[in-house]
């Protein structure tokens, strides 16, 4: 099988009864800035090769790498060799890679060299002629935030953000959005005066995994779960993002930014509007954002910071028998630093399907172990026909979606004990992706980039998204501004005791996963 025939969709990695990445990318190119870097090494590069692989680019699809180091073409296409022989999620086909790689390009140079962005431009014009690119491109920035605004007026000096008619060029930004809501504006008005906004995408790559695309297909494809998905059912909803490492060579990035920055004001309240949005009239882009941004904006802060939210850092010790250090020792940390590694908070939404019902989400580093879940945790049913020592085991019904690692869905219920007497206690039913389909799910990656070729943007929220989560965010930081110093926990703790402590004020307790 030629490698044409592999990139035109005929590889048999490619089912063509496989409808979970049933459309290919037209001719067009990926541009990435920052191709030094982790994200380019380990999932980006990795992720345009499994594409490829599976036939769902072009035959003449270019990438282009922009970076400092001193390459030529065949020194970055060696990188993206071995980039994708460590990473990449497809068997390796030498046959995929020559085709690939003959569309590999490099330029070197710093964002603030116009002559850089100028051989880009003229890179860019060759790519059209010789591998039938037709003026389609994409610029990826994988970079700094601060770095943002410099490379899109490079973009627009050069030209290179001016598409002729029927062509497109689209920008794709990765988190962080900004620092807060000001910033986010400011960010916004920059990329947004050189692209139209749809052609920005905002990479959240939460929203390309399965199991987070499976919360929509969970509750609107099944009768067993909506009816009950509501304020007359859901006791509250715990959404956990914990990691079992600590930020190890990210302590300059980390310090200043925070658990709640990094992750809760994208990922896991990305998490919480899926989980609470009503059913959107389609599943096109402006009306999954509108339901999302519905959610987002009927979120309340509760009235009372210093007992609903709950922040830690973690403390040097022993875990997984290792002996780990502290946050404030890691290398290249300020001792100092008031950044917090852990944080937990209560969000109400005042909607009539959700009020009264809180949501919990919380965040940290150096946690028992690494687990993304959205825990939704019912009333407890009426117990008249039990004695109370016939339940005493019976904790509340609960539904939990695994978002990683282990991908799939928990139902917790009551069930009869074996034998005479009528004791009922906590027993469970479970759903892993692994076991239930064949098919390895495309990694998160794959389907957002390719959905930036395709210009389908529902996984990509827009500005409206990234400023609401910020307004919903600030006061809380600005009130952790005040605090002093975070609370210490132990490093393989489920964090501080104030997190326990927000929790048992309301009566409950947090899930240990």
């Amino acid at each position: 099988m030629s490698p044409v025939e592999i990139s035109a969709g005929k590889n048999p990695l490619r089912d063509p009864d496989d409808r979970r990445l049933n459309k290919i990318a037209g001719p067009s190119s990926l541009v990435i800035f920052g191709v030094t870097g982790d994200l380019s090494r380990k999932k980006l590069m990795p992720a345009v090769y499994d594409l490829a692989n599976r036939g769902l680019l072009p035959p003449g699809f270019a990438l282009v790498g922009f970076a400092r180091r001193e390459w030529e073409n065949q020194d970055f296409a060696q990188v993206v060799h071995d980039s994708v022989r460590e990473h990449a999620r497809t068997p390796f086909s030498e046959e995929v890679w020559q085709q690939l790689s003959q569309g590999i390009r490099f330029i070197q140079g710093d964002f603030d060299d116009d002559s850089a962005f100028d051989r880009l431009r003229e890179t860019i014009e060759e790519l059209d002629v010789n591998r039938g690119t037709n003026g389609n491109h994409a610029f990826y920035l994988s970079i700094p935030p601060n770095a943002f605004p410099l490379v899109c007026r490079q973009l627009s000096r050069s030209g290179l953000a001016d598409p002729k008619p029927d062509q497109f060029r689209r920008v794709v930004i990765e988190k962080p959005f900004g620092s807060n809501l000001k910033t986010a504006r400011e960010l916004n008005g920059v990329v947004e005066s050189v692209f139209p906004a749809d052609s920005i995408f905002r990479i959240d790559h939460y929203l390309g995994k399965e199991t987070v695309q499976n919360i929509l297909a969970l509750r609107f494809a099944n009768q067993l779960f909506e009816p009950l998905w509501n304020k007359n059912y859901i006791d509250h909803v715990q959404i956990t993002m914990a990691e079992d490492i600590g930020v190890g060579g990210r302590a300059g990035y980390y310090d200043g930014i925070g658990a709640a920055r990094d992750v809760i004001q994208n990922h896991l309240l990305q998490l919480l509007a899926l989980t609470a949005m009503e059913e959107p009239v389609s599943f096109d882009a402006a009306d999954l954002r509108n339901e999302k941004e519905k959610v987002l904006k009927a979120v309340r802060l509760p009235s009372d910071l210093g007992t609903h939210t709950a922040r830690g850092q973690y403390a040097g010790g022993w875990q997984g028998g290792e002996e780990v250090l502290g946050f404030l020792e890691e290398d290249g940390m300020n001792p100092k630093s008031v950044t917090e590694t852990f944080a937990a908070m209560r969000l109400d939404i005042n909607t009539r399907r959700w009020a009264g019902v809180p949501f919990y989400l919380r965040a940290g580093k150096r946690l028992g172990r690494r687990v993304t879940e959205i825990a939704v945790v019912f009333k407890r049913a009426p117990q008249q026909l039990f004695a109370a020592d016939q339940t005493a085991e019976l904790g509340q019904n609960a539904l939990v979606i695994r978002v990683q690692p282990d991908e799939g869905i928990t139902i917790r219920f009551g069930s009869k004990v074996p034998g005479v007497g009528m004791q009922v206690r906590d027993v469970t039913m479970d759903f892993g992706y692994g076991h239930a389909f064949t098919e390895a799910s495309p990694e998160a990656y794959e389907r957002l980039i390719l959905d930036v070729l395709l210009g389908d943007p529902p996984l990509f929220p827009r500005h409206e998204e990234v400023e609401l989560s910020w307004k919903i965010l600030d006061p809380i930081e600005e009130f952790w501004e005040t605090q002093g110093q975070p609370e210490q926990y132990r490093p393989g703790s489920w964090g501080p005791s104030s997190a326990d402590v927000m929790m048992q004020q309301d009566g409950r307790a947090w899930r240990r996963p």
